[in-house]
């Protein structure tokens, strides 16, 4: 099937997983949305970002997409399972969520488990809720970690001011003796080597990327969703244009591309 991918996210930061889903899957095609109006969903309202998922959703449906990614640990905690529902037998949902928790347990091997990700994220309780679900004994240990996705934003990474926010959470003692840490927001692929050189590479690290991109090429070979030629551009809009959103860009997709201002 060579209709498009819908993929959105509060922001920028979910082109991350665009660009795993591109290179994992290079047959296919997207339309992405960033809703730079109201970001970061961290701070708003469970209200508020199922609403502006929804929004979304409908425009990305509205525009003949085979399956929608939530590419937003915030929207996956608030707005999946009413989205997946609304849209059962119409086309397949998948969060940033349920795919890290399924690699973890599929793991086997680790005994305490760490979670970073906004205030929301952390406060819906869904990866603690998931993860007790799937293996009860899994010890974890969360902590709301706000001024990541911002300072990634404002392009800090590698840096000085980095590596004390990055330090000042990662020191914090209920991380104690954790063999994994999951990166619970799309944002923070782009800290992943400073947070590996904190743990001096001994705790595993989980984050969205190429994970959901494998978990949406087994759910489009057994749904038979799989494109035989990309036919097409990919798309890139944006609820608000910025001159620093577009130049943001080629740190979160690695590559250059063109953001399109559309309101919804």
């Amino acid at each position: 099937m060579e209709q498009p991918i819908g993929i959105f996210d509060s922001g920028i930061g979910g082109l991350t997983v665009a660009k795993a889903i591109s290179d994992y899957l290079p047959n296919e095609r997207f339309i992405y949305f960033g809703d730079t109006v109201h970001l970061p969903y961290g701070d708003k309202s469970q209200e508020a970002v199922l609403r502006y998922s929804k929004n979304i959703v409908d425009f990305l449906i509205a525009n003949n997409c085979k399956a929608i990614v939530i590419a937003c640990n915030t929207a996956s905690a608030v707005a999946y399972e009413e989205l997946r529902d609304r849209l059962k037998g119409i086309v397949p949902v998948i969060n940033v969520i349920d795919p890290i928790i399924e690699a973890i347990v599929a793991d086997g091997n680790h005994h305490k488990v760490g979670l970073i990700a906004t205030k929301t994220t952390v406060e819906s309780g869904v990866y603690q809720e998931k993860m007790k679900r799937r293996n009860p004994n899994m010890e974890m240990a969360v902590l709301p970690t706000p001024l990541l996705a911002p300072m990634i934003e404002e392009g800090f990474s590698e840096d000085k001011i980095s590596h004390a926010v990055i330090e000042n959470y990662l020191s914090h003692s209920r991380f104690n003796d954790i063999d994994a840490l999951i990166l619970g927001c799309t944002h923070y692929v782009l800290i992943r080597k400073e947070i590996n050189a904190f743990f001096n590479g001994r705790v595993k690290l989980y984050d969205s990327t190429a994970i959901v991109a494998h978990k949406m090429k087994a759910i489009f070979e057994t749904e038979n969703l799989l494109s035989a030629k990309k036919s097409g551009q990919n798309h890139f809009y944006v609820s608000d244009l910025t001159d620093s959103f577009q130049e943001a860009t080629s740190r979160f997709y690695d590559a250059k591309i063109k953001l399109e201002p559309l309101k919804l």
